[in-house]
């Protein structure tokens, strides 16, 4: 109904009327939804003068869609542009309890009527779908590419090169009080995550991309201007209701598995044999956690390939559970050597929490199995 108004309404929008209109950058602040954890960005659209204001969303998604984890995965998912009243859009956040930022733009008569040409170009219905990435191409950067392009200058960021943190870094300020999402991240994240990145980079976080553009300036013949106008707060923050997370972190799991291992090794040297069951038991685990790190080499999300935390998890155990079983030893040789690699990658990669620790328990059993006695 919303698209219907807007698409199809007469000339309210025509150029003598835009000197009351404002355009604007909503920043919203992230609330307890995991998806929501790096903060949302939207553009409003207000003609005071006909009354419509609209919030366009180029986040709408659906986790129904079919396979949506697996695509998501690969980078084959598909986000789509959402317009609805602004009302609407201002009432959710202030049930998330979510602070919303407004900062109207500093545009001339033609930038807002361009800006607003485009987006109703966007919202079509075979325009509005786009294929979305986290890091390049997500409903933050959308929102800053198309009102960057309807600016008839360049606009000019100030530079601050003593600022140049990688993808995991910024993604770990947003999910600091996040540590089980932190390691979903940093297991599918690869080497090229820990990279220094540019301003625009940065700008995938709706947070650097209002700050960028509080400090923004657009340059015409000669001539500069502020890109903001003025800003506000059109929903200040609330009350956010948080769900308790697992009460222990990845790094103590990963050290109450290391004790256990080492308690089973103890009992294993005195008896002078292995059990078999706990190597079947952390190679199937490995294994498994090994297919998806596997799978996303083949992703199309350019940070997750040349993820140096394959030597660890990989597929390869699973292929050698039945030689184990039937004991030989030629397994352990390989984990061996594919671990030592593992602690080696550790320069150049940022590893998942309590990763270095699982592969002190992987050590053990390569140790045991090479020089305590038969299973």
């Amino acid at each position: 109904m919303c698209f219907a108004t807007f698409a199809h309404s007469q000339d309210s929008t025509a150029v003598a009327d835009n000197d009351s209109i404002e355009v604007s950058l909503l920043t919203c602040q992230p609330h307890n939804e995991v998806y929501s954890l790096y903060g949302h960005t939207a553009i409003r659209y207000h003609n005071m003068k006909t009354g419509e204001d609209l919030a366009f969303n180029y986040g709408i998604f659906s986790f129904k869609k079919p396979y949506f984890v697996l695509r998501f995965m690969f980078g084959k998912t598909d986000y789509e542009l959402g317009v609805i009243p602004f009302e609407a859009f201002k009432h959710e956040y202030e049930r998330f309890g979510s602070m919303v930022t407004e900062q109207v733009l500093n545009l001339t008569t033609q930038e807002k009527q361009k800006l607003w040409d485009a987006l109703r170009e966007n919202a079509l219905p075979w325009n509005k779908i786009y294929r979305y990435n986290f890091f390049y191409n997500n409903c933050t950067t959308k929102a800053r590419d198309i009102i960057v392009a309807c600016i008839d200058g360049k606009v000019m960021y100030e530079e601050h090169p003593e600022y140049a943190p990688s993808f995991r870094e910024m993604i770990h300020s947003c999910t600091a009080s996040h540590p089980w999402a932190a390691l979903g991240n940093d297991l599918c994240l690869g080497v090229k995550a820990d990279l220094p990145t540019t301003i625009g980079d940065q700008q995938f976080l709706p947070v650097n991309t209002m700050q960028d553009f509080a400090l923004a300036q657009i340059y015409v013949n000669g001539t500069y201007r502020p890109l903001v106008e003025k800003t506000r707060t059109v929903v200040p923050p609330g009350i956010q209701v948080t769900e308790r997370e697992f009460i222990l972190s990845p790094t103590e799991c990963a050290v109450a598995l290391l004790l256990v291992s080492l308690v089973i090794l103890m009992f294993e040297y005195k008896r002078k044999k292995t059990f078999l069951w706990w190597d079947i038991v952390l190679m199937l685990a490995d294994g498994l956690a090994g297919i998806v790190v596997l799978a996303l080499f083949f992703s199309e999300h350019p940070t997750t390939s040349t993820n140096l935390q394959i030597f660890l998890f990989n597929p390869i155990p699973i292929i050698y559970i039945y030689s184990v079983c039937k004991g030989k030893k030629t397994y352990w040789n390989i984990s061996l050597a594919m671990l030592i690699c593992f602690f080696i990658g550790d320069i150049w990669q940022d590893y998942a929490e309590g990763t270095e620790i699982l592969a002190l328990c992987l050590l053990t059993r390569c140790w045991s199995n090479k020089f305590i006695g038969k299973k």
